[in-house]
């Protein structure tokens, strides 16, 4: 299995980000391994302790990497990070928490986030999980003027 690190830089690597958001010890490892390797990007480090605090951020950012914050958070505050994190903040987000009884799957599917993979080992089982703005809502054949049952009426009328 990839280390959080490893993993967090094959998608810093594959993102290739101008501009980034951090928060947590790991995330800030990554961070400033790339942004020591590419001095045109910039990088905003959140304090994990209290990360919402400094939102709204100044611009929206290209990819935020998040390790060692939402176990400290309250579950509703980490739902607050991600979410502005998703909404405001940032095209890509990738995350990595602990198994643990307050995160669980269906809380990180709720809020648009895959499952991408398993990390640590089995004494300290992490799960990564990413968003991507650009994946997030795929294109539906269903969804055109072809199948709906006016067809005509197709952009004209919005109730």
């Amino acid at each position: 299995m990839p280390t959080p690190q490893q993993a967090l830089a094959r998608i810093i690597d594959t993102c290739q980000p101008g501009t980034l958001v951090v928060c947590g010890q790991v995330a800030g490892e990554v961070g400033d391994h790339w942004c020591q390797h590419h001095g045109d990007s910039a990088m905003t480090t959140l304090d994990s302790d209290s990360p919402n605090d400094a939102f709204p951020l100044p611009q929206t950012q290209d990819l935020a990497l998040i390790t060692d914050t939402l176990e400290h958070l309250s579950h509703e505050q980490g739902e607050i990070l991600l979410g502005q994190l998703r909404n405001y903040g940032t095209h890509q987000i990738a995350v990595v928490v602990p198994a643990s009884p307050q995160w669980a799957f269906t809380d990180f599917i709720g809020l648009g986030f895959r499952r991408q993979a398993e990390l640590g080992d089995e004494n300290s089982p992490l799960t990564l999980y990413t968003y991507n703005i650009d994946s997030y809502n795929h294109k539906r054949a269903w969804n055109n003027p072809d199948n709906w049952a006016n067809p005509e009426m197709w952009g004209k009328a919005w109730w």
